[in-house]
């Protein structure tokens, strides 16, 4: 596990090392990690090629990519320069007002496609789901980190009561998708923290039983139609399962190397649906054939195994939590999306990360990988031998 039990290792140095300690790298006095920052370059500029020809060569639609990825990386670098404690310290006023604004949306969110996920400020539309993605796991890392780890029931009980309520809120929306990701995004950092397993198979069990009231009572008709979907697609050729037959026939037609930028004919000629935002992967597919998705799937990877070693290599419980909750997130995101799109799992509106149009989101995953490099650049805590 990511975590030790009780009082965190602390790097020490002894004072005759005073110079040593005045050398820091260009890189950690912009507190930037360049290899995850390089990494991320490269999955960004492939996604906006990739963008280019699902949208059919929209230039708007690039141009507007490109703004959000400004942003996006601006707010990456500014929250790689604050200081973890600060978040750690306010991260009770952070959970507590993304919770709010989750409330807010089911009073005067704006509605659209049968979902009311979003608020409006004048031009301005965001939607306040994804701020959970980060303030889940800010709130459950400080708290747990405050604890003596592995967590004692009482503390799993009170992190979960973390997790469910805005879960819930968001399930209300509805938007299944987010509600699951912002829920693992909580799990893992108890995970992280050295969760027992016997509270895993009772968390096990209890998922199992609860299938049952789910699939009557919490789950709208039209969700429950993609679940019967993925199972046997060609029961509704052009309703439900229209998207899953149109997106493994691009997948497949792609080939070992594709058909070439551009030569797309499932989403040229419209009969993949979502194709520039859920399902783009099925684009990559078509036009870059096997070896381009194996080339996103080595970045995705490559950026998943940099924000493992910066966990490992955190200073302490609370940093170790959050960096390793992000990047499993991460994981998720890319797992469920891919698994979507190639009918292994259920459609549930997930967009392929860095890849997919996209703003609220892409944001708040870049904002994820600035707390990542903060972590990772971090200078070392000094103490003095006495």
């Amino acid at each position: 596990m990511l975590a030790y039990n009780r009082q965190d290792f602390i790097r020490r140095m002894p004072e005759a090392s005073h110079d040593l300690r005045r050398r820091r790298s260009f890189w950690r006095v912009v507190h930037i990690d360049p290899i995850l920052l390089l990494l991320l370059l490269a999955l960004t500029t492939f996604g906006l090629v990739v963008l280019y020809s699902a949208s059919e060569g929209n230039n708007s639609l690039i141009k507007r990519q490109a703004v959000f990825f400004t942003i996006a990386y601006i707010g990456m670098f500014t929250v790689a320069q604050i200081r973890l404690d600060y978040f750690s310290r306010w991260s009770v006023l952070f959970y507590l007002g993304a919770l709010g604004l989750l409330v807010l949306v089911l009073f005067f969110g704006v509605g659209a496609k049968g979902a009311q996920r979003w608020l409006s400020l004048g031009s301005i539309r965001f939607q306040p789901s994804e701020m959970m993605k980060l303030a889940m796991p800010i709130a459950i890392a400080a708290y747990l980190s405050k604890k003596t780890l592995p967590p004692r029931f009482k503390h799993v009980f009170w992190s979960l009561i973390l997790v469910a309520v805005p879960t819930v809120l968001i399930v209300k929306q509805p938007d299944l998708g987010t509600s699951i990701l912002v829920a693992i995004s909580g799990l893992v950092v108890l995970f992280y923290a050295g969760l027992r397993w016997r509270y895993i198979l009772s968390a096990a069990v209890l998922l199992v039983a609860s299938i049952w009231p789910m699939w009557h009572y919490v789950l709208h008709d039209y969700q429950r139609r993609r679940v019967l979907t993925l199972f046997d697609p060609e029961a509704d050729k052009l309703g439900a399962g229209w998207n899953i037959i149109q997106s493994k026939t691009a997948i497949g037609s792609g080939g070992i190397d594709g058909k070439g930028w551009l030569d797309g004919t499932q989403s040229h000629l419209d009969f993949l649906p979502e194709s520039h935002t859920d399902f783009i992967i099925a684009v990559l597919a078509e036009e870059f054939g096997f070896i381009g998705v194996l080339g996103l799937v080595v970045l995705y990877l490559l950026i998943i195994a940099r924000g493992l070693f910066i966990a490992i290599n955190a200073q302490d419980s609370f940093r170790r939590l959050l960096a390793g909750s992000i990047t499993l997130t991460f994981f998720v995101y890319v797992f469920v999306n891919v698994g979507m799109v190639s009918g292994l799992l259920p459609v549930v509106g997930v967009p392929l990360p860095l890849v997919s149009l996209g703003g609220t989101s892409l944001v708040t995953l870049m904002l994820g990988f600035g707390l990542l490099m903060g972590i990772s650049t971090e200078p070392p805590r000094i103490t003095h031998n006495r």
